[in-house]
């Protein structure tokens, strides 16, 4: 099976998109006393912290986020406008572009710090892809604040780029078996889906597991789907997750998961009459269609309903299949 490639473009906040793998050969070694000279140098320069315009990193490797943090953002931005950048990230240099890199981990860091207009303090090594995944999963694993499923996620990505279990194992520091059960939680997921939930911090694999085989069925999962849109209105993806779980094996969702109700708004006319009330909560959406300012309207609508309901119902669907071709593309 060809190997796909885990490079992406410029950095951005959701970069994520593959693009083909590129692997380059080994230049052939100096060797002598201008080998020596040349392998200490590069030992030195390895070592020194660099400054790099942060427009100069390209993303790498792939995905270990779900979502922004916009919170944890801003206090990052302000540590490093107040503080400064203390801990250097790592980047390689990118293949066959003189002056840019890749960044192999600090993708947060480097993101605050061109919102900043503030150089970025790097050190760089010189990797292969191999490598760089490598690297990129073993910082991971070292960090306290990534989640069950966003190491499910990175070891789904991996495994999807035709890297073997091994390596997999290696980026995660982890053994083959947790390894399988990790991946059977990361593939039973789209990252679209995974993205509306979140990092979801407080919940592990049991419960992760719980969601995947509720999923299953074609039916029920067509359902979650065509619901999710309404988790916007859920603060915190822990909450987030336990009402998809809810949605999944039809048991109510614990309050903590459960939206506030919004208050009633009302729709008014153009010419400044009361049309409508529309009231959403988990349960439907309430419209009421007052007699006050246009009596007949009511009646009408009421002979209408009917043929306006099926309108706008073909309409928000052929709304979703756009939006879903768009994301495919």
């Amino acid at each position: 099976m060809a190997r796909k490639g885990i490079l992406t473009g410029g950095l951005t906040q959701g970069d994520s998109a593959p693009q083909q793998r590129r692997t380059l050969p080994d230049p052939p070694a100096p060797r002598g006393a201008v080998g020596a000279l040349q392998n200490s140098l590069t030992r030195l320069q390895e070592n020194a912290v660099q400054e790099i315009d942060p427009a100069m990193i390209h993303s790498a490797g792939v995905a270990d986020r779900l979502g922004a943090d916009p919170r944890a953002d801003e206090a990052l931005k302000e540590s490093l406008r107040t503080y400064g950048q203390q801990v250097p990230v790592l980047v390689r240099p990118r293949p066959g572009e003189a002056g840019r890199f890749d960044i192999v981990y600090g993708r947060r860091r480097v993101l605050a710090l061109r919102e900043l207009g503030l150089p970025v303090k790097a050190m760089v090594r010189q990797l292969d892809d191999q490598a760089l995944v490598l690297a990129q999963g073993q910082e991971n694993t070292a960090r306290q604040d990534l989640s069950f499923i966003e190491k499910a996620s990175f070891a789904a990505q991996l495994d999807a780029l035709d890297y073997d279990r091994q390596t997999i194992a290696a980026a995660l520091s982890m053994d083959l078996p947790m390894v399988s059960r990790m991946l059977k939680v990361g593939h039973a997921f789209t990252m679209e889906f995974l993205v509306r939930i979140g990092s979801a911090p407080g919940i592990g694999r049991e419960r992760w597991m719980k969601l995947a085989e509720a999923m299953q069925d074609t039916a029920r999962a067509a359902r979650v789907e065509a619901r999710l849109p309404a988790l916007t209105g859920i603060e915190g993806s822990d909450a987030r997750f336990e009402q998809v779980l809810a949605w999944a094996t039809d048991t109510p969702a614990p309050k903590a998961a459960r939206r506030k109700p919004a208050p009633a708004r009302k729709v008014m006319s153009a010419s400044g009459f009361a049309l409508a009330k529309v009231k959403a909560s988990d349960t439907g959406l309430v419209l009421t269609i007052p007699n006050g300012d246009a009596p007949d309207f009511p009646r009408w609508l009421d002979q209408q309903a009917e043929a306006v309901m099926q309108e706008l119902y073909d309409r928000w669907i052929n709304e979703r299949t756009k939006d879903r071709e768009q994301t495919s593309r």
